[in-house]
């Protein structure tokens, strides 16, 4: 089965607490706020998303391969902290066709150290990350292009 049409739209750890967790960092909009930007901005682009949130990072890597095998058009990958240590999900994600998003809500380079380096981007088509929760409709414009 092949949708061209739905772009995975996938959350790693912590994300559910968006809105509550160090709000100075990320804002306080939560997660379910920005699936609602989301959604709009998918009606614009007549996109369809699929949004989800996972603190395992198994269910990252099985979403990953699931939305290879469904034809999805892209994936928007917000990994958390696992951004910086699964080479699961680097493995999962160079394992896929289907191009990838990298997306921050703050910019991980001007944070801590351990924050500078990306497995998840050395494996994606592109990383947008520091402008909050506007970083997700940003992503999805860019897979609008694709």
């Amino acid at each position: 089965m092949t949708d061209q049409s739905v772009v995975y739209v996938i959350n790693g750890p912590n994300l559910n607490m968006l809105g509550i967790r160090e709000p100075d960092i990320y804002g306080s909009a939560t997660l379910d706020d920005i699936a609602a930007a989301l959604e709009d901005k998918a009606k614009e682009l007549n996109i369809d998303i699929d949004m989800r949130q996972s603190n395992h990072e198994g269910h990252l890597v099985d979403w990953i391969q699931e939305a290879y095998a469904n034809g999805a058009k892209a994936i928007i990958l917000n990994a958390g902290a696992l951004t910086h240590s699964s080479m699961a999900l680097y493995d999962a994600i160079r394992g896929v066709e289907t191009p990838v998003i990298e997306v921050h809500i703050s910019n991980p380079i001007a944070r801590e150290d351990f924050r500078s380096e990306s497995w998840v981007g050395k494996a994606a088509k592109g990383t947008i990350s520091g402008f909050g929760a506007h970083s997700y409709e940003l992503a999805l414009d860019a897979v609008s292009k694709f």
